[in-house]
């Protein structure tokens, strides 16, 4: 019994088949998932491109759309960007700038130039050591360049100063370099004047301002560019009441106008 027993059991361990050997990961090639991910990029790139070259061939279209919608419901009723949450319209670039990029354009020009002239007034001032004597300074009508009569002209008269003559000789050497119109203003205070020559404050006023004018024009200022102004007493910058206040008000001003500078620009934009 016992050996029938061992040969049953010998038996049974001769037919049963052999342990499989594990198999061994020897990390070669990628993982599978890799495939799919590729396959996924792919489609994604191939999107991308085809939302790009619609962009591209529609733009026209695009243009024609706004055109007519904002014909047909007024500019201010086609929005440019904002429509709604999550939906941002942005403008389509245009080949020409518009007239609001234009007019900024201009005035970026304009005040470039404006500071240009402060600039270089200013460089005179300081290399000639006449702080307190000429003065320049940009407003909103432009720049205004400002000498004292009592610099420029013996009191009551009109015929200029050593001192003032040499001043204004450098003074046109800036001015002579700029292609724009300028004005010449002459300003005396309130004290009356009565004379043969000089009726009124008036006459004075104007004659002072034309004396700088022949100056300016015959140190290299176009003629053609350069004007003079009398204003007697009526545009006073200090009170007349006291005797420096009246020699503050006694003086001839330098002014070029933003608005001259901007027709200059205008007219060399259209030849």
């Amino acid at each position: 019994m016992a050996d029938d027993t061992g040969a049953d059991k010998e038996e049974e361990m001769s037919l049963a088949p052999p342990p499989e050997e594990e198999k061994k990961d020897d990390g070669g090639g990628a993982p599978g998932w890799m495939a799919t991910f590729a396959d996924l990029v792919t489609l994604l790139m191939c999107f991308f491109v085809l939302l790009f070259a619609m962009s591209t061939t529609q733009q026209e279209t695009y243009k024609e759309l706004v055109k007519s919608l904002r014909s047909a419901l007024g500019a201010q009723a086609v929005p440019e960007s904002g429509t709604r949450e999550g939906l941002t319209m942005h403008a389509v670039p245009s080949e020409e700038p518009s007239e609001n990029q234009q007019i900024d354009e201009l005035g970026g020009m304009i005040e470039k130039e404006l500071e240009d002239i402060v600039s270089e007034v200013r460089e005179l001032v300081l290399f000639n050591k006449l702080g307190g004597e000429v003065s320049v300074t940009k407003t909103e009508d432009g720049v205004v360049i400002t000498m004292s009569d009592l610099l420029l002209f013996a009191e009551g008269g009109t015929k200029l100063s050593p001192k003032g003559l040499d001043i204004l000789e450098k003074v046109a050497s800036v001015l002579s370099k700029l292609a724009y119109h300028v004005k010449i203003k002459g300003h005396t205070d309130s004290e009356p004047i009565s004379s043969a020559q000089y009726p009124s404050n008036w006459e004075l006023s104007s004659a002072r301002a034309s004396t700088v004018v022949r100056l300016l024009v015959k140190n290299g200022v176009p003629p053609y560019y350069i004007s003079a102004e009398g204003y007697a007493q009526y545009h006073p910058v200090a009170t007349n009441d006291t005797a420096q206040g009246r020699a503050r008000n006694r003086r001839v001003e330098i002014v070029y106008e933003r608005d001259s500078i901007a027709r200059q620009f205008a007219d060399m934009a259209n030849q």
